[in-house]
C-alpha cells in the first residue's frame, strides 16, 4: 500500500492531499529514508513523520484494506512516539497562552488596573 494512502487510512492526516504534501516536504520518512507519496509500505516498516510539532514514530504491524475507524488503527500500526514530545507540546500551548492574542487591540482599562495590582503585591510584600 502506498504511504499516502496508509496514513490515511490509519487517520493521522485527513486527505490523502495532505499527506501528498507532507511527502513533497521531506516532512515523512520510511526506514530513515525520504518517502514520495507512492512508496510502497510493508508489516514490519519504520515510519517517522513531523505533524503539529510532534515527531511521530510508528511501527507498521499490517496494512489495511480501507479506511478504519478510529478504534480500530491499533490493529494496523503501534505508535512509538516518546511521551516527551506530546508533554511539550502541552508546554507550547501553555506558553502562547500567557500573551495577548493577535488583532485583540490596545490593553483595556481593566487590563492597566490587573497589571499595575500584580505590580504593586510584589512591593507590598517587601
Amino acid at each position: 500500500m502506498r504511504i499516502d494512502k496508509y496514513l490515511w487510512c490509519v487517520r493521522y492526516y485527513k486527505t490523502r492531499n495532505m499527506v501528498t504534501e507532507a511527502c513533497k516536504k521531506n516532512h515523512i520518512t520510511v526506514n530513515n529514508q525520504v518517502a514520495k507519496a507512492s512508496k510502497e509500505v510493508f508489516a514490519g516498516d519504520k515510519v517517522t513523520f513531523r505533524r503539529d510539532q510532534i515527531t511521530y514514530i510508528i511501527s507498521v504491524l499490517d496494512i489495511p484494506d480501507n479506511r478504519v475507524g478510529a478504534k480500530l488503527v491499533d490493529i494496523y500500526r503501534k505508535d512509538e512516539t516518546p511521551a516527551v514530545s506530546f508533554e511539550h507540546l502541552e508546554l507550547l500551548k501553555l506558553s502562547k497562552e500567557h500573551y495577548r492574542k493577535n488583532g485583540t487591540g490596545r490593553p483595556t482599562k481593566k487590563d492597566r488596573r490587573d497589571m499595575e495590582d500584580f505590580g504593586n503585591t510584589t512591593t507590598e510584600n517587601e
